[in-house]
């Protein structure tokens, strides 16, 4: 077990100063109990923490490392912007240009786009700009999905997956909650019977194509396209949450992976490189609603900021320019076979989820296709399972219902002592 007493000291003090000693919920260690590790710094595909030991990273910022941290052409580019350029103008600068033009090329579903400064606010902004462009209240998501902390989608399923719902935070208003309605993942069922409910009044569907705050969870064969065809029959605004999976499991996102266009984009994570940032972007004629073209109001001081520009674009050029994606598809297919080799040898039939460079291990028998059968999983065994990786020098998410990421700049040797520490978690974790 690595030594941690500057983190626990840290941790302490933290707390004094700030609510639950963290500035986001998860980093606590709450699922897992223990105490947050407090890092120093990294470098590829590694983290050293405030007392010296050395972790494999497979969060990776939570997913914007896709090349690994402090990539040297990314923290090159920083470095010349910040000497050069600057760090903040409040004015428009030509980079936003060229950063927009990029992504309407890359993503199929975009004829304009604007940033934002973090996944909360493109998701937000999508969702108001929906409603305006709709004229319509009501949005419909998918229990399970997270797209951020705003109030809209801070809403729970209640005793059942088609009920109304009810806040399921403090501060979110009733109202706020009966114009959310939530559905079940892969099932186009449960939105038919929304929609058909709620005739005329619904918005927009927002969806995470591949949902990564359950685990990971893919859609099903066939779901997504069901869902732009009921969309388009009902006027209904599609909106694609890419945050998380949008330049991680293809280039063009799961839009381009599966085939199908939103209405709508939201995208984050990889596009800033690991900067804050966020987007938003989609259709020509939805997105000249906003202001100052149009009447949907939506604005941020900060938003394209030079450094988050500069390392989102040197990002995506590498993405371009080096095309990592077959070798991060084989990559995650070393790792998920050894994982289920692993689990045979212990005559374990825990399930396994994947797409592209993110993937899940759910502790549990049942086929994981939605947020009820997510939840099946045994966070206790999970919870034993992370601390065992971390004794191992193998930092993964502290939840159950996160996504592992693994990096153009994990080697084949980081992937086996990572393959061996996972048996020997296992191991632990039935103890």
């Amino acid at each position: 077990m690595p030594q941690i007493t500057k983190s626990i000291e840290l941790f302490e003090k933290a707390k004094k100063f700030i609510p639950g000693g963290v500035n986001s919920p998860v980093r606590a260690f709450k699922s897992v109990g223990g105490t947050p590790i407090y890092m120093a710094k990294g470098s590829g595909a590694y983290m050293t923490d405030v007392d010296g030991n050395t972790y494999l990273d497979y969060v990776g910022s939570w997913g914007p490392f896709i090349l690994g941290s402090m990539h040297p052409r990314i923290t090159a580019a920083l470095e010349y912007t910040l000497k050069n350029i600057g760090t903040s103008f409040g004015t428009p600068i030509e980079m936003e240009i060229e950063i927009a033009e990029l992504l309407c090329k890359i993503v199929p579903s975009l004829e304009m786009v604007r940033m934002v400064n973090s996944g909360t606010e493109a998701t937000m902004s999508a969702v108001r700009l929906a409603r305006g462009y709709t004229g319509r209240d009501k949005i419909i998501k998918f229990e399970g999905c997270y797209h951020g902390h705003g109030d809209s989608f801070l809403i729970k399923a209640g005793s059942g997956a088609l009920t109304l719902g009810a806040p399921d935070s403090p501060g979110v208003t009733k109202g706020t909650a009966q114009d959310t309605l939530n559905a079940t993942y892969n099932d186009i069922e449960s939105v038919k019977l929304l929609v058909n409910e709620n005739k005329g009044q619904v918005a927009a569907i927002i969806i995470e194509p591949v949902a990564g705050n359950t685990g990971v969870i893919p859609a099903q064969p066939g779901f997504l396209a069901a869902l732009r065809e009921l969309c388009t029959a009902e006027g209904i605004v599609l909106i694609f949450d890419e945050v998380m999976c949008g330049f991680r499991v293809a280039l063009g996102g799961a839009q381009s992976l599966y085939g199908v266009t939103p209405d709508l984009t939201t995208m984050g994570k990889i596009i800033g490189g690991g900067l804050p940032v966020g987007a938003f972007g989609g259709k020509r004629e939805i997105m000249e609603r906003v202001a100052p073209l149009g009447d949907v109001y939506q604005a941020g001081t900060l938003s394209g900021n030079p450094l988050a520009l500069t390392a989102g674009l040197e990002t995506l050029k590498i993405l371009i320019d080096e095309d990592p994606y077959p070798e991060l598809e084989r990559k995650a297919k070393i790792i998920e076979a050894g994982f289920s080799d692993n689990l045979k040898k212990l005559g374990l039939n825990y399930v396994q989820n994947r797409v592209g460079s993110m993937s899940c291990l759910f502790f549990t028998d049942t086929p994981v296709v939605n947020y009820s059968t997510a939840i099946t999983a045994n966070v206790k065994k999970h919870g034993k399972y992370f601390h065992s990786l971390l004794d191992q020098g193998i930092y993964t998410a502290p939840s159950q219902f996160e996504a592992m990421f693994i990096s153009a700049v994990h080697t084949d040797e980081d992937l086996e002592k990572t393959i061996k520490a996972n048996y020997n978690a296992l191991v632990v974790s039935e103890k």
